[in-house]
This record gives structure tokens, sequence and C-alpha cells, in this order.
């Protein structure tokens, strides 16, 4: 099954990527990492939709079965990294698409307000973004960030899970 995870995280030592080779560790996922992309700022010009990069990007998901993002929250909303990256999709990348959103908070105002952002900018891509969602805070992460508590994980099963079922089903549609 071609699930991707994204990490939309631009730092290239953060919790969100962490979380994300926690996740590979376990699940047989494939992995962008949009921090070591070198995806140019959007302008909406036709000449960056023939950027390698972008082209890349763009292929991934739209060949993807299900995808997950994973983002910090900063300000109140998604990283500017992924905005960006997102900004290069349209409805036929992910329209109907199972989808998975996860946040890293910081500390205690949480990471929902970056899962409303997210969400909000999928469900304009016509994305099927699951109702599950998981917020990770810096004290779900144990043994020096290198693993998650055991709820955190049963959690990222069940949304693993979902997708999964989701594509057998609109598989079985087909």
């Amino acid at each position: 099954m071609n699930i991707v995870i994204v990490n939309g995280s631009p730092r290239a030592n953060s919790r969100t990527k962490k979380l994300n080779q926690i996740i590979l560790k376990k699940h047989d996922l494939k992995y962008i990492d949009l921090s070591e992309m070198e995806i140019p700022f959007f302008d909406g010009t036709d000449e960056q939709k023939h950027n390698i990069h972008v082209v890349n990007w763009m292929d991934a998901i739209e060949n993807a079965e299900a995808v997950i993002f994973t983002t910090p929250e900063y300000h109140g909303g998604m990283s500017g990294l992924l905005k960006n990256a997102t900004d290069f999709l349209g409805s036929k990348h992910l329209k109907d698409k199972p989808v998975a959103i996860i946040a890293t908070a910081g500390g205690g105002k949480g990471g929902i307000n970056a899962l409303n952002n997210l969400r909000i900018v999928l469900r304009s891509l016509y994305a099927n973004v699951i109702a599950k969602q998981i917020v990770i805070d810096p004290n779900d992460f144990i043994s020096d960030e290198s693993n998650l508590s055991n709820e955190i994980h049963l959690s990222i099963d069940e949304v693993i899970n979902q997708l999964k079922k989701q594509v057998n089903v609109e598989n079985m549609l087909i």
C-alpha cells in the first residue's frame, strides 16, 4: 500500500522530524521530508510547474493512495514550508484521497490550531481528511525524544489503520 508521510517542519532536528522517524521504524510508509526538498516559493507561474522538485512533490502526492501530513504549530498555524508545498497541489492530487493530520506542539498551547488550519487547506483540495487527528506534546516523547508513549503509538496505529481501511474500501469500489 502506498501511504506517504510528509514532514512539514523546516527544522533539520525538529520534534516533527523525530516523530516521523519513530513512525517509520514501525510502519512501512514512503517518506517525504519537505525540509530536504528545494521547492521554491509558490508564485503561480507555469515555469514552476516544471521545476524538478515541484514535479517530484506533486507526483508523489498524486500517486499516493493515502497521505499523512505532519507539522509543527507556528503562531497558531501549520508551518510556512508545508503551506507553501500545498499551494503547488490541486484537487487532482488529493481529491477523495484519505488523509491524516498530526501536529507536534511546543508546549501548553497545543497544536490544534495547526491541525484546524491544515484541515481547511486540505479540504479545499477535496482531500478526505479523517476525523481522528493527533497532537504530540513534548511530554509524549520518551527516552530523549527517541520514542513515544504507548498511548501515542496506539493513536498513530489507529490513524494508519483507518487510512488503510479507506484505501481498501475505495479499491473495492473501483
